[in-house]
């Protein structure tokens, strides 16, 4: 499968072509802990725009609106072809490989359309909320159910977990998932996140990584005043 999909994009750019980015919320117990849930009985899951894409270099956003801006890593699952309905021993066939990845999120909106009853969308989905770093294809980490995944903000360690403790492993997500909507080639699946996530500051320095595979640095900025309606 390698970097090259069956439409002959660069699967090493999916962040510049891919359609879906599908999230999994509280897919750790310790996680869930923290934020005030028991672990749920099925995925839970949420849609980013692919407009929230952020790659090393430039600035993780926070929106106008937002007071509390939280960091969470995750290990996300980049799609290599098309899934529809797939059997969960068929599931990693469609794997390309994986990016780590930062589900930002403004945790006051959250919270306040939470009471509300509300979709998390302004939560979730604003311009850079999905950070990633590089691809890097499935040959290069045998068992992705096997990895440390850790976040650093200036230089302190905030969020340190393993792949093994996710309640819900990539087979089934991807089984999962494709049985409500097709998984397309380029879309991006986040498998969640671990504990430790907290919050971070306009000129904050967020550093992340996949044990020694892959890691990436984000300074956090402040959108204009004048976004604002």
């Amino acid at each position: 499968m390698g970097t090259m999909g069956s439409s002959s994009k660069p699967l090493s750019r999916f962040w510049e072509w891919g359609r879906n980015i599908v999230c999994v919320g509280r897919n750790y117990a310790e996680h869930a802990k923290e934020m005030g849930s028991a672990p749920p009985a099925e995925p839970l899951l949420f849609l980013k725009p692919s407009s929230a894409y952020v790659r090393e270099g430039a600035p993780i956003v926070r929106p106008y609106y937002c007071r509390a801006l939280h960091h969470e890593v995750e290990l996300g699952v980049v799609v290599g072809r098309g899934a529809r309905a797939v059997p969960r021993d068929a599931a990693m066939q469609h794997v390309a490989g994986y990016a780590l990845c930062l589900d930002m999120t403004a945790r006051d909106t959250q919270d306040e359309c939470k009471r509300k009853g509300l979709p998390w969308t302004l939560a979730k989905g604003f311009g850079t909320s999905c950070a990633v770093s590089d691809f890097v294809p499935k040959e290069q980490i045998p068992d992705p159910h096997k990895l440390q995944i850790w976040l650093k903000v200036n230089g302190k360690m905030r969020q340190e977990g393993d792949t093994s403790s996710m309640i819900f492993s990539i087979p089934y997500l991807i089984s999962y998932i494709s049985h409500i909507f097709p998984l397309e080639e380029g879309d991006l699946i986040l498998t969640g996140s671990p504990k430790g996530v907290g919050a971070v500051e306009v000129d904050d320095e967020i550093e992340a990584g996949i044990r020694d595979v892959v890691s990436v640095r984000f300074k956090v900025a402040q959108e204009a005043p004048e976004s604002k309606i």
